[in-house]
């Protein structure tokens, strides 16, 4: 056993001693069944920005956006490449390209191995970093100062690939209710909002969050202003306890929202508790729930309050790449 102790209100064991998937275990093929159940019109609509969104180069930030780069060959880019250096005599034409990629730049999916805490999980009185059912820094992710590293060697995005993310999903849109506003949603603004909106969250489902977000950054043409972003839009209150229990309680598999974190933060002003981002802790590093970012979600929200509705088939793979903790996200949802 990796470990003596587990954080109060965690479920580190529950899914097994060894488990990486976390409340993926809950999403049986009854529950994918589900969110096929609830298309109807065979309308699908991308959940993903535009890979190269936010956009705007700031120099020293911590992610960059996607550059793509021509494939070498012996004396040629693969670009525009004339096919008979391929094949001698050849009339085609070939591109071939690759690209650098922050995986969390854009729409994403944050892996168990993104958010960690300092716990005494031996029971000695000493904390270690350490991640999701106690999974361990150094040993089981190994940093960029170690062999072979960086690479998480458990909890890794390719976890997440592998439990296939489809089923139901429920939007709650709390941009139709509040706006453009700096907001903290906590546990009434949530439960206010599924009653008007008529949501049924089932044990199973993806949550998608709308705050609105989106739509603000996607018309700064890739020149987005984080001031002016997180002055005029909302997010989960990661301090409310009666959300958190809610959570949990749901049965939820995963959170997917708009805005940045999920929750409400300001990377200026820095942590005001142990953790700084308490959902992250909650959810990643507690209850093993995933967590996306910067989804687009307006036309989805659009279109089912339009309808009056608030569940779809939710189809949402990351790109299962072995030892990374988060990956580009092309969500799809359907209708």
């Amino acid at each position: 056993m990796r470990w003596k102790n587990r954080p109060v209100g965690s479920n580190w064991g529950d899914f097994g001693p060894d488990d990486q998937r976390g409340r993926m275990n809950l999403l049986t093929p009854a529950h994918r069944l589900a969110g096929v159940r609830e298309v109807t019109e065979g309308i699908a609509f991308t959940l993903s920005l535009p890979l190269d969104y936010p956009g705007g180069v700031v120099p020293g930030a911590m992610r960059k956006g996607p550059e793509l780069f021509a494939v070498k060959m012996e004396h040629h880019d693969a670009y525009n490449c004339p096919g008979e250096y391929l094949f001698p005599g050849s009339c085609g034409a070939v591109c071939d390209d690759g690209v650098t990629l922050f995986t969390q730049y854009s729409s994403q999916w944050d892996s168990f191995a993104h958010w960690g805490m300092m716990f005494d999980a031996d029971g000695d009185g000493v904390a270690e970093m350490c991640y999701y059912n106690g999974f361990r820094a150094g040993d089981d992710l190994i940093g960029p100062d170690q062999a072979g590293g960086p690479y998480a060697r458990r909890l890794g995005i390719e976890n997440l690939a592998e439990g296939c993310p489809q089923g139901r999903g429920v939007l709650v849109d709390l941009f139709a209710v509040h706006g453009h506003t700096r907001k903290a949603y906590g546990y009434d603004d949530v439960m206010a909002a599924l009653d008007a909106q008529k949501v049924e969250v089932r044990p199973g489902d993806f949550l998608l969050i709308y705050t609105g977000y989106d739509i603000l950054m996607m018309g700064m043409n890739k020149q987005p202003s984080m001031d002016y972003l997180l002055a005029n839009s909302g997010g989960l209150d990661g301090h409310d306890d009666r959300l958190l229990k809610w959570i949990d309680d749901s049965g939820i598999v995963a959170i997917a929202s708009d805005n940045v974190a999920v929750e409400l933060f300001d990377p200026r002003i820095g942590p005001h508790d142990a953790t700084g981002l308490r959902l992250h802790e909650h959810c990643l590093f507690k209850l093993g729930i995933h967590l996306g970012e910067l989804w687009y979600l307006h036309d989805l929200a659009e279109w089912l309050k339009t309808h009056r509705r608030s569940a779809f088939l939710l189809t949402a793979p990351p790109l299962r790449l072995p030892g990374a903790v988060g990956s580009p996200a092309c969500p799809i949802a359907t209708v």
